[in-house]
């Protein structure tokens, strides 16, 4: 490519970053990045009844967390009016824009003579000629060409042609002199040097109009590439009822943002059969012709067992930090309360194959970090019998006398027992295990018995030899 690449995601701040949103932001990012070019966060905010300073800092904090790292930005509209101000005029000058002095009644009134005849809804253009009025309000319209096609060559979707005569006189300013949507987004990629437009094809239709008031600066229009929406399993857009939509919402609940941003990058987009990319990988191979032309299908099964693959192939002490304050947010670990980290780490390395959120997680280390363990009542009827508490005596016992409390000192220490009393190692390490963990179920048994530390097991096996 001759010019450097510049593409922009430009979200409006009416809600938080949504997962159509964030796949936008990123396959903008890695388009840019692909291509050495630069990525610019532009927030639209025109919409001034719904746009709110608290969901511009809902996405820039869910772009932050996905680390869609932008080079320019964020620009805000609403600090360039000025700009647009000057653009406007420049096409009232040059007779590619006029005043328009319609009122809304009068609109309204010919909306619904043309509907009554089968005529589109569209401006009948009358003002298209009048003189300036200046004691009356006005909108200011653009000159749409009444004749020929406006034609996008979608890097997506192929050839899409657009009838003109079909295209409305927009206004695009309003009669409080605020901008429109479709104005203010091709004066910001003019003055941005926008060169590529990568974005959901429910913007398709604005296209062309947008196009042609490139073409009235004459300024060459981007190049645009449509994606896809992104469906339900119904096969309805996807929303709510489906799951969760925000970005911050996977955060809450457990995801590593990179499972995430793999997840989305797979929402529309293939290289061959991998499944699992690195940030490096996919802004190596990531093109706009391996982008699908049907919509992509969200599948939170599909999301959950890559988060649980990160999970497992993260280093131990990765997924230490990133379960922490999943840990706090519990109530298992206290604010205030230092955790060694080296110890975590160990704790966590036995559960990350068993994990597939963080949250998850943060569940099974409450017997390696609580004082005691609330033991489950079928496992404490079959297991902790009168019998077993025998022999979790004796084995208190050798354990008291342990210096070196390691997972191979224990094994050590329980198949000694276990050939003394002339059990197997089963009818010890399982009464064992619920007595320590509260289950019947938790990584090797020595391992837990190592992490969970001489002091806790001591006082485990009290409170269940005492009856607790």
């Amino acid at each position: 490519m001759d010019k450097e690449v510049r593409v922009r995601f430009a979200p409006s701040p009416t809600g938080h970053l949504h997962i159509g949103g964030a796949r936008t932001a990123l396959f903008n990012l890695l388009f840019a990045r692909h291509n050495n070019g630069k990525f610019i966060l532009r927030i639209e905010d025109t919409d001034t009844t719904r746009s709110t300073d608290e969901y511009i800092e809902a996405i820039i904090q869910g772009m932050k967390w996905l680390k869609l790292d932008w080079d320019e930005g964020p620009f805000r509209q609403t600090a360039r009016f000025d700009i647009y101000k000057s653009y406007a005029e420049k096409l009232l000058g040059e007779g590619k824009a006029y005043r328009c002095y319609c009122s809304q009644e009068e609109l309204e009134q010919r909306r619904q003579e043309a509907a009554a005849q089968g005529r589109p809804p569209k401006y009948d253009g009358r003002c298209r000629n009048s003189e300036h009025q200046p004691d009356k309000p006005f909108t200011v319209r653009f000159k749409t060409p009444q004749e020929g096609q406006t034609i996008v060559n979608d890097l997506i979707k192929g050839v899409v042609e657009f009838e003109n005569n079909q295209l409305d006189d927009m206004i695009i300013v309003r009669s409080d002199g605020t901008p429109t949507y479709n104005f203010v987004v091709v004066v910001d990629d003019i003055d941005m040097k926008i060169t590529h437009i990568i974005r959901g094809d429910d913007h398709l239709n604005n296209t062309p109009k947008q196009i042609l008031i490139y073409k009235a600066f004459d300024w060459d229009p981007p190049a645009f590439g449509h994606l896809p929406m992104i469906l339900g399993a119904d096969k309805a857009r996807l929303s709510k009822r489906h799951g969760a939509t925000s970005v911050m919402a996977y955060e809450e609940m457990g995801y590593l943002p990179d499972a995430l941003v793999n997840y989305l990058v797979r929402l529309g987009w293939a290289y061959g059969d991998q499944e699992v990319f690195s940030r490096d990988e996919l802004i190596k191979f990531f093109d706009l012709e391996n982008i699908g032309k049907s919509a992509a299908v969200f599948n939170p099964e599909k999301l959950l067992w890559l988060n649980g693959q990160y999970i497992i192939n993260s280093t131990a002490a990765e997924i230490a930090d990133a379960v922490l304050p999943f840990l706090v947010k519990a109530g298992i670990v206290r604010n205030d309360e230092h955790i060694d980290k080296e110890w975590l780490s160990k704790a966590v390395k036995t559960l990350q194959e068993r994990s597939k959120t963080l949250i998850e997680l943060a569940t099974s280390l409450k017997y390696y970090i609580n004082e005691h363990v609330e033991i489950d009542q079928k496992a404490k009827e079959k297991f902790l019998k009168p019998d077993s508490i025998k022999v979790l005596a004796e084995l208190k016992a050798e354990l008291e006398n342990m210096s070196d409390f390691s997972a191979v000192e224990l094994e050590k220490v329980f198949v000694s027992l276990a050939e003394k009393l002339s059990i197997k190692l089963g009818s010890i390490a399982q009464p064992v295990r619920v007595a320590i963990t509260g289950s019947t179920a938790s990584p090797g048994i020595f391992e837990v018995i190592e992490i969970v530390g001489k002091d806790k097991t001591l006082k485990r096996l009290s409170k269940v030899i005492e009856g607790g």
